[in-house]
């Protein structure tokens, strides 16, 4: 891990201590993710399969979830595995039933003018979920019960393949839970693709969405990019790329757990990025020993130790200074192992989740404590949030108005409308306050 002392820092040192990985927007990957989507966009599902056997070795497959493929699903998991699948996707409902959007009630702000917000289900989404060296089933239950809760009536999932072509049975599991009928073997920037163009395939069709959704490696971020950018093309929830995390930590803080914090988002993927911020430096140099002896344990010790190369330790020592950072870099999951974590959450402006005091870990958050966590990473966090229910709804406002209102608002409007130069606006409204 590079360190840095903020407070011998210039502006730009600043930047550059927090920057991003340069390879998540390297050249290659835009041209690459931009090949795909034309071809795609030329030649339909034929172009899809194409690239799924290039790049993962197996053509597109639509796996029902119907008894036969549950049943096959539950032969190999452990019955503790199902119960702990449902048990999160309950916690999940729970927090988006109660944060469903509800339309508002009626406003009068003149006499005979009401107005209310009414809230609306997307018609078809689209929900990426990364797969490969790691099944993460916890981001399809994320994504697709908040869907569920907002009334969406088409949630197309897709996932890249295992190297062998199938799907983890967790992620057949995590479907039937979130009420799916199917789940597509698909992924990377094609899967994008299929999903904004809409295509057929030998298995089925997958529909073109409305908007996308879900997390991905540097070419699936760059591919929402580009798809988003198209003439009518889909809407994206947010910029979701590798993984972030930043812990701050004190002089009270727990070595053991920040490590094992700063190394559950590490061994993500290699483009994962990982930050420390410590109040003193020996509390930094403790987590630094911590990370390098509990790293070498690691399964995925390889993939970690890569992230690692990417990794920051930042040795801020006031308040001010921890706030600054926090804000500066907007991370995507933000630790607080503080004793005055509470008060710290009060001055932080971006981030996409907060994880207050040593026993709120990152990973409670990450699979059963009910909050999405799919959020805004590459400094997203600054103005958007992460998926709710109301990612995957629109709200329209209603507007009634009588005579009353109208003979009261019809001359402002009309005044307005000239002041503007648009004289067609100004007669309507003429119409109805001098009828």
């Amino acid at each position: 891990m590079k360190t840095f002392e903020w407070s011998g820092l210039d502006e730009a040192q600043k930047r550059e201590a927090l920057a991003r990985p340069i390879h998540r927007v390297a050249a290659d990957v835009t041209g690459v993710v931009r090949q795909i989507m034309e071809d795609v966009a030329a030649r339909g599902g034929a172009a899809v399969t194409e690239w799924c056997l290039k790049l993962d070795g197996a053509a597109p497959r639509r796996i029902p979830i119907n008894t036969e493929t549950l049943n096959a699903a539950r032969d190999q998991l452990a019955p503790a595995d199902t119960r702990a699948i449902r048990m999160a996707a309950e916690n999940i409902r729970i927090f988006h039933q109660a944060t469903r959007p509800q339309d508002s009630a009626l406003i009068e702000t003149a006499p005979g003018v009401r107005s209310r917000l009414a809230w609306r289900a997307i018609g078809a989404a689209g929900l990426y979920v990364p797969g490969g060296t790691a099944p993460l089933f916890s981001s399809l239950l994320m994504q697709a019960i908040p869907a569920q809760v907002a009334g969406v009536k088409t949630r197309v999932a897709v996932t890249p393949p295992s190297l062998d072509g199938s799907v983890h049975p967790a992620m057949i599991i995590a479907a039937a839970e979130a009420g799916l009928e199917a789940i597509w073997a698909i992924g990377g920037a094609q899967a994008i693709a299929a999903l904004t163009y809409g295509v057929e395939l030998e298995d089925g069709v997958i529909p073109r969405c409305d908007k996308l959704f879900g997390p991905g490696n540097a070419y699936v971020a760059e591919a929402k990019k580009q798809a988003s950018a198209l003439l009518a093309g889909p809407a994206v929830d947010m910029p979701a790329g590798p993984s972030e995390l930043m812990v701050v930590a004190d002089s009270a803080a727990d070595p053991v757990i920040a490590a094992a914090d700063l190394l559950s988002q590490a061994e993500h993927d290699t483009d994962a990025q990982v930050i420390l911020v410590a109040r003193s430096r020996a509390a930094l140099n403790a987590i630094l020993e911590e990370v390098e002896a509990q790293v070498a344990t690691l399964p995925r010790a390889e993939i970690a130790r890569a992230s690692l190369n990417e990794a920051r330790a930042i040795l801020a020592r006031d308040t001010d200074s921890v706030i600054e950072v926090i804000n500066m870099y907007a991370p995507e999951h933000l630790a607080l192992q503080t004793e005055d974590a509470g008060d710290l959450v009060e001055r932080i402006e971006a981030a996409g989740a907060v994880f207050v005091g040593s026993w709120a870990a990152e990973t409670l958050g990450d699979y059963a404590a009910g909050p999405s966590h799919v959020l805004p990473t590459d400094g997203g966090a600054r103005t958007l949030g992460g998926i709710t229910t109301a990612s995957f709804m629109t709200s329209m406002s209603v507007q009634y108005v009588n005579e009353q209102g109208a003979r009261t608002l019809g001359p402002i409007a009309a005044r307005l409308a000239r002041l503007e130069g648009l004289e067609a606006h100004a007669r309507a409204a003429d119409l109805r306050s001098e009828a």
